[in-house]
């Protein structure tokens, strides 16, 4: 076990996750210091973000908002302003950084966490879609470089918890809650005219537009039943979903006795960031306690999978293993961004993805280029799927 890293590098610094990593890191002024920052093209917010934690290196998307930040920043700036798939892969990997935080959101975050893991960090895990993609992969990657990987999503870093000091050989089963988005309870007839509005309003959760469209379709959840794979070393039988609508069961456990510990808490995302962040200390953070007494009554049912089938077509892909993931993640991704582009309706979200799952034969994992080239395969076959879909709305 690594100690706790006080430098650290933030992939994904002006999303959701990064913004609340910052937040932690400002919370304890001298136990952390920034290094590294990578974003796409959020570039006022990264100014800000320079200005105040003052990195060495940062990434953006392009050369041209390279040449926007360093023209915002004025001279004598004193930040190494780096672009493109290279500048993440340099922001991952710096030598300064003791703790890389993989918060870019979808396959964009693949290659440069796969460069943290090279680079034997520990890497605070945000970025579901890279184990998605190659979990088999990225743990043999990992155990040859020495890196550590700790789970940032709440359900993950749940189990985390749980586990700690717990007998591996005793354990049964792992149960995932899932809140079940802002259209739990609601059959799939009732979907139609949902619009993009209505699923951006997670009930219990503030997140990115790409994730709470997940969260509403379930396709989060099918996701992180495969990184729950790779994070866990467990058979497919050992992985359960509960919906369970208050988020205050962030996860469970149980043991082969029977005997099931749940990790608690109120759903704010600064618990399992300040977790991973300082494992295996807990830092103390200002934050509203667990009224258990004040709570709503803590509900589980099993999913409605008829409703909610991009579940079921996560679950399929991680079975079918191999390339499957990927190009279940790429089809997914584009038919997300259709759907917020209002090109697509949701309930088109699990078509495309499924007629680009029953696309492609599965090939068996052999490199990352050969995930990069399935992603970008599924990606063009979306593409024409939802232009097609989109021509039959007109």
């Amino acid at each position: 076990m690594k100690s706790a890293g006080k430098n650290i590098s933030v992939l994904g610094s002006t999303g959701s996750i990064g913004v609340n990593v910052l937040n932690v890191v400002r919370g304890f002024p001298g136990r952390f210091r920034i290094v590294g920052l990578a974003a796409a093209n959020s570039v006022d917010s990264l100014v800000e973000q320079i200005a105040e934690f003052k990195p060495v290196v940062v990434a953006v998307l392009t050369e041209d908002r390279a040449a926007e930040l360093a023209s915002l920043l004025g001279p004598g700036h004193g930040v190494e302003i780096l672009w493109g798939e290279e500048g993440y892969r340099r922001v991952a990997s710096l030598p300064e950084a003791d703790t890389v935080v993989s918060a870019m959101v979808g396959a964009a975050g693949l290659r440069p966490t796969w460069a943290a893991v090279q680079a034997g960090k520990r890497v605070a895990l945000a970025n579901k879609e890279t184990l998605v993609m190659c979990g088999e992969l990225v743990m043999e990657e990992a155990l040859a470089h020495g890196a550590e990987i700790l789970p940032v999503d709440s359900e993950h870093s749940a189990i985390f918890q749980a586990l700690a000091g717990q007998r591996r050989e005793d354990l049964k089963r792992i149960i995932l809650t899932a809140s079940g988005g802002p259209f739990h309870g609601r059959r799939r007839s009732e979907l139609s005219k949902v619009t993009r509005a209505d699923a951006l309003a997670h009930p219990n959760w503030n997140m990115g537009a790409k994730i709470s469209i997940d969260s509403a379709t379930m396709m989060n959840k099918g996701l992180e039943i495969i990184e729950a794979k790779w994070l866990f070393g467990l058979p497919w039988e050992s992985i359960s979903v509960h919906i369970h609508p208050q988020s205050i069961v962030h996860s469970m456990v149980e043991f082969r006795d029977g005997s099931v510990l749940a990790q608690m808490g109120v759903p704010d995302m600064r618990v399992p960031i300040a977790y991973a962040l300082s494992y295996p200390e807990r830092l103390p953070l200002d934050l509203p306690h667990l009224d258990l007494p004040e709570t709503r009554p803590l509900t589980f049912s099993e999913p409605d999978l008829e409703a909610f089938p991009c579940l079921a077509l996560a679950k399929e892909a991680g079975r079918r293993g191999g390339t499957a993931p990927a190009v279940l993640n790429a089809a997914n991704e584009m038919a997300v961004q259709a759907f917020l582009e209002e090109s697509i309706s949701f309930l088109d979200i699990p078509e495309v993805v499924s007629a680009v799952l029953g696309h492609f034969e599965t090939e068996p994992l052999t490199s990352l280029e050969q995930i990069v080239s399935a992603d970008q395969n599924a990606r063009r076959k979306a593409g024409e799927l939802i232009r097609e879909t989109g021509r039959k709305r007109l």
